[in-house]
């Protein structure tokens, strides 16, 4: 049996967004700025799927700037608002369990001279409101705090944080690839200016994404060429993943309730299930206050390298954190972030439920995740040594 577990890197496309977007790879395969009728046809495609994404999130569709994916939203949303600031001297506050997309760009605004402060979440992987506000300085003049976060599934407190950066006169942006589809989101209750979106997320196809920009919020594009997406992002618009992304967007509003219950359900039952199997096993990050489809688990004695590839031998796929960090030789810096020691970060693995997931793909994944991590800590050094 095969079990897919890692819908937080990615999720399989819909059939029906399949469909969707099938029509722009060949008939349909006009240029969305040409003003013939083909190109009318595309420009139809991708205005329909940016009303759709508006609807999703509680936007209007002029606020909508379709981009690469989420972490070209993110760039965006950064160094856009950093260069359109004309402050001679500039303050970014952040969280230090932010995607490597916000992370490593407010790390690249350090280099030009832009001061980036960190906040640190508590040990359940939440942030406190009040920290974001003892961070702001006369010279912040930006936000940027996800809404949640991909390793723990954790939910920040972004209407609070949206509330402290408007008393504050200061832009807001907010991460929200991993909310989209599983949590209601609403940009005016949430406060933000600025929201990062990504199709393969949310059923849709890998390339397509979006950013939120609210009406009157000054940003620089990262990109020079055509006037494209209002002269926020020129390029040729991707018609066909655009449209994908416009069909997931639909999909997601109308089965929001039911897919949240069900995988919720789903989740809980895994987690339970491999804490009973193995109580040495312990969840990272708050156990409530987090999306329903993901759970974080630490198996103290147990590489999660390989138990990621031993899992993958019995079938089962998931992750030993974020996708884009797969390889790397340093602990999640979200986990260290929480408290976590680099062994015990060493030692956690992600599972993500999804919409395809089933019971008995649940059931099958407890019995191989408990042999798994009984038969990796018993050939561990450390814990053999302790049980001679």
């Amino acid at each position: 049996m095969r079990v897919y577990l890692d819908y937080n890197a990615t999720t399989p496309v819909d059939r029906a967004v399949i469909e969707a977007m099938l029509p722009y790879f060949a008939e349909g395969y006009g240029n969305a700025s040409s003003i013939h009728t083909p190109g009318q046809q595309a420009r139809a495609a991708v205005e329909q799927a940016r009303e759709s994404i508006a609807a999703l999130i509680g936007a209007k569709p002029a606020e909508i700037v379709f981009t690469s994916g989420g972490t070209e939203a993110d760039n965006l949303a950064i160094f856009g608002i950093v260069a359109a600031s004309k402050a001679s001297r500039r303050h970014v506050v952040t969280t230090a369990i932010e995607h490597h997309a916000v992370w490593h760009a407010c790390q690249a605004l350090e280099k030009d001279g832009v001061e980036v402060t960190y906040v640190r979440p508590a040990a359940s992987g939440v942030v406190d409101p009040d920290d974001i506000r003892r961070a702001l300085c006369p010279e912040t003049i930006l936000i940027s705090a996800m809404h949640t976060n991909n390793e723990l599934g954790t939910i920040q407190p972004i209407e609070e944080i949206g509330r402290i950066a408007a008393e504050a006169g200061v832009a807001f942006h907010s991460d929200a690839v991993q909310s989209a589809g599983k949590l209601n989101v609403n940009v005016d209750s949430l406060g933000v200016d600025l929201l990062s979106l990504s199709a393969h997320k949310i059923y849709g196809p890998k390339g397509a994404g979006a950013l939120y920009v609210r009406a009157g919020t000054a940003i620089e594009p990262r990109f020079h060429g055509g006037h494209h997406e209002r002269d926020r992002r020129p390029g040729t618009e991707n018609v066909p993943g655009i449209a994908g992304f416009g069909k997931a967007a639909e999909l997601a509003r109308a089965r929001l309730a039911e897919d949240s219950a069900r995988i919720a359900a789903l989740r809980d039952r895994l987690e339970a299930g491999i804490l009973r199997a193995i109580p040495w096993a312990a969840v990272n990050g708050d156990p409530e206050q987090r999306v329903a489809n993901t759970t974080n688990l630490i198996f103290a004695g147990a590489g999660s390298e390989a138990l990621v590839i031993a899992l993958d031998l019995q079938g089962i796929a998931c992750s030993a954190g974020a996708a884009c960090s797969s390889g790397a030789v340093e602990p999640s810096h979200v986990l260290l972030a929480i408290g976590r020691a680099p062994d015990e970060a060493r030692s956690s693995v992600r599972f993500s439920l999804g919409r395809m997931t089933t019971s008995d793909e649940i059931d099958y994944a407890i019995s191989a995740v408990a042999y798994v991590a009984e038969r990796l800590r018993s050939l561990s050094p450390h814990t053999a040594g302790a049980r001679a």
